[in-house]
């Protein structure tokens, strides 16, 4: 068929919203490999790795090495969390319990309430009980604010598709409430929890609403980047954004290697329940 006016307005369009949508992004990637006297703007001055060196080194403002340690072992820490607590309610919203569709409301109007009106008022009720507020602490619950509403609905949309009759069959063989959870349940359901971990993780990463006014007297990477852009005039800035992104690609490749490993195994080796029941 003879391509239409329309669709050549539509892939012009779609070209420039892709240009602008990582076109900042690439140049900011292509600018953190300047030279040792490179700037912040193009023409590139030399091409180098100085700027990714300069990044753990002590810097006169910001700290890059503590707030992205920090934003890494928070964002795991939320990770696990998502999942274990996500996996634990859907297990739960199967069967009717008292109070459920209030809990389940409650759950996802976090979704619906500013984000700065929930991160302030973390920060205030620490406040008035004499805690200090910590990334490990305040800063963990508001983070878990965002992420385990997604992990709960992805796990409702889960066990709504969930064949029973294979836990049935489980159950006939022998299988105990924990042997069914471990052997059947969990090997099926992987790859969606893989997923759930995913989000989790990066939802957690870059979120900085809910970092703002919980997280405490030190910084994650988000409100560390934020707080230097008015400050850092050397490419280390440019350079930090793309191990950031460097990391973000990393673990989701690590996580669809791992649905694609869990995919495989099971259409090769099927359920684990004949070795459990062993």
């Amino acid at each position: 068929m003879a391509r239409t006016p329309a669709y050549y307005l539509m892939a012009a369009f779609f070209s420039l919203f892709v240009l602008f949508l990582y076109g900042p992004m690439v140049a900011i990637m292509v600018l953190s490999f300047q030279g040792p006297d490179g700037g912040l703007t193009f023409p590139m001055n030399g091409f180098s790795f100085h700027w990714f060196g300069d990044l753990f080194k002590e810097q006169r403002v910001g700290d890059f090495k503590g707030s992205f340690l920090r934003s890494m072992a928070l964002a795991l820490i939320v990770m696990i969390l998502t999942v274990a607590i996500s996996l634990a309610a859907g297990l739960a919203y199967r069967k009717s319990f008292k109070f459920s569709g209030t809990v389940f409301y409650i759950t996802v109007a976090s979704l619906i309430v500013p984000s700065i009106l929930i991160t302030l008022g973390i920060g205030l009720m620490f406040d008035r009980l004499g805690l200090e507020a910590h990334w490990y602490t305040s800063g963990m619950g508001a983070h878990l604010t965002w992420t385990l509403p997604f992990g709960l609905l992805i796990m409702f949309a889960i066990f709504n598709r969930f064949d029973k009759s294979y836990e049935e069959a489980a159950r006939d063989l022998g299988a105990t409430p924990w042997q069914v959870l471990r052997y059947v349940i969990i090997p099926i359901i992987g790859p969606s929890l893989v997923g759930v971990g995913l989000f989790g993780f990066t939802l957690s990463f870059d979120e900085f609403a809910r970092s703002l006014l919980s997280i405490g007297s030190k910084n994650t990477l988000p409100l560390e980047i934020f707080g230097m852009t008015t400050t850092v005039t050397t490419p280390t800035l440019y350079a930090l954004g793309t191990l950031t992104t460097a990391v973000s690609f990393l673990i989701i490749g690590i996580s669809f290697s791992t649905i694609a490993f869990l995919e495989r195994r099971r259409r090769r080796h099927g359920s684990d329940a004949g070795q459990g029941m062993v």
